[in-house]
């Protein structure tokens, strides 16, 4: 659970990796695209040895492009798995989920607000 929160966050003070550390793999990906999906070798999958971690990217057409995410997203989840809640991806993903749940609430009180005020109109009516 902790490691679906990657992807999300632009930080610097994310664990490094080093190549040394990384396993890389081009594989054709899936998906729609058709013929420039099927023949062409541009899904990149990125192993971090250490720790086991796998991410597959075919985001874009591009293999430099699919590379530089991968190693993006790894180096995050890494840093989740090794910081736990302390990591700055697991912060921002709460805060983020907070954020979202107060504006849900806002919402959710203006609609009974405006319920309120409609019944009390139709009730002037009469």
């Amino acid at each position: 659970p902790l490691l679906q929160a990657a992807g999300k966050k632009n930080s610097f003070n994310l664990l490094g990796l080093t190549e040394v550390e990384l396993e890389e793999q081009f594989v054709r990906g899936d998906g729609p695209g058709g013929q420039a999906t099927n023949k062409t070798n541009n899904c990149v999958v990125l192993k971090h040895v250490p720790s086991g971690i796998v991410v597959k990217c075919h985001q874009t057409r591009s293999v430099e492009k699919n590379r530089k995410i991968a190693r993006e997203i790894l180096q995050e989840k890494v840093d989740l798995f090794y910081k736990g809640e302390e990591s700055d991806v697991f912060k921002e993903k709460k805060a983020l989920e907070k954020k979202k749940q107060e504006k849900r609430r806002k919402a959710r009180e203006h609609l009974e607000r405006k319920k309120l005020f409609k019944e009390m109109q139709q009730l002037d009516k009469k």
